[in-house]
Order: C-alpha cells, then structure tokens, then sequence
C-alpha cells in the first residue's frame, strides 16, 4: 500500500522575522509544491495508464538536484546547522538526523535521474513495466522523506534557531542566505532557472501546471502565449 504524504503545515511567520528564517520558510514552500507535484503527477499517470512524462519528471529533478541539493542544503548544513549545534546542546541528534538526510538525498535524486534515464532508454526491453513501478516506488518514497525532512526542520529546528541564536548570529546567517536563494522564490528578472519553471509549467498536465491549457490556444490558432512561441 502506498503511503499518503504528510501535509504541510507552513508556520506563521512574525512580522519581525529574520530574512533567513523567511528564505528557509518560502525555499521550503517551493520545494514542498514541486515535490507533490511531482508525486501527484506520477499517481496521475499510473490511475489513467499514461505514458511517462519524461520531459517534464526530468526538468523536475533536474531543479531539485541543482538548487535544494547544492544551494539549500548547504546553507543549512554549513551555515545554520554548526550555530545551533554551538548554542544548543540538546539539538545535536535532530541536527545529525538532518545532516545525514541532506547526503542521503543527494545520492538518491542522482540515482533517480538514472532510474529515469534508463527508463526512457530501456521503455521497450524485458521487464520494463517491472522498471517503471520500482522507479514509480523510489519517488514516492523520496518525495515522503523529503516532506517529513521539512517537518522537522519547520517544527523543530526553526523554532529553535528562533530562541537560542543571538543578534550577531543572525546578522551573519541573514546576509549569507540573502545571497543564496531559490530562484523559484526569488523574483530577480535575470534568474537563469526562470526558464526551468517556465517549461516545467507548460508540461505539467492541469490542474498541477500549464500544458492542456497551452494546447488548446494552440488548436485554436494561438500562434504565442505570454512571449513564448510554439510551432
């Protein structure tokens, strides 16, 4: 039986809050939304019998492997994690659970844009429907990890920077992460992943992105939609 993923309940944030706390909570907010999106296209697919959208699982990954796994983790493991751990003794065990998830996850959306590739290159040999509901089971699971990682980070380790770090902790950790955001979260015009999203939208079947919607205009002679021709 398939699990069902935990909801994700987003924290209130006070009006005086740190500039990291509020990058950690949006950056989690995005990812939270691409990672059920992506499990909610795969049980999609699976209920209807629907080929592999291998275009857009990929542009999916891609995105998690190359902002939260090299940009957000990091942040958290080299910034927030090692002044929590400075001022808070206690917090060790939770924060070297979360360290470990960090690596772990790396490793694991690496092997699943493998899993994916393979996929797509092995779709018509032996054992391929085999392939495809393994590949279909280690998303699942790495999406449910990945959201209860957020749990805890958002009801345990935030609320606890929240108390015990001092006014020069956050003055560092504000300007580092300030530096270091998610492009999916940040609205600078020249952002080199907004091309990314765009594509993942327009792939993405309704009501998750933009696709069915693109493809009627089209049938009905749009020739562009908000600057972006198709042929």
């Amino acid at each position: 039986m398939r699990q069902e993923a935990r909801p994700f309940a987003r924290q209130p944030i006070p009006m005086h809050a740190h500039p990291t706390l509020q990058i950690i909570h949006d950056e989690h907010a995005a990812l939270s939304a691409v990672l059920r999106s992506l499990m909610l296209l795969i049980a999609e697919q699976r209920r209807r019998h629907l080929p592999m959208a291998f275009e857009v699982v990929r542009a999916i990954l891609f995105y998690i492997d190359e902002f939260p796994e090299r940009l957000h983790h990091p942040k958290e493991s080299d910034l927030l994690f090692p002044k929590l751990r400075a001022r808070a003794a206690t917090a060790g065990a939770v924060l070297d659970r979360l360290d470990a998830d960090h690596a772990r996850s790396e490793r694991s959306v690496r092997e699943l844009e493998h899993e994916l590739l393979a996929l797509e290159m092995m779709a018509e040999a032996p054992g391929g429907t085999e392939r495809r509901e393994r590949f279909e089971e280690h998303i699942d699971a790495y999406v449910l990890a990945y959201l209860d990682h957020i749990h805890v980070e958002e009801h345990d380790v935030l609320p606890l920077a929240e108390r015990v770090l001092t006014p020069a902790d956050w003055a560092e950790l504000d300007a580092a992460f300030m530096r270091n955001r998610d492009p999916l979260t940040h609205r600078a015009a020249d952002d080199d992943f907004r091309p990314l999203f765009k594509r993942i939208l327009l792939t993405l079947p309704a009501p998750l992105g933009l696709g069915p919607a693109l493809e009627a205009l089209r049938s009905a002679g749009g020739a562009e939609v908000h600057g972006h021709k198709h042929g």
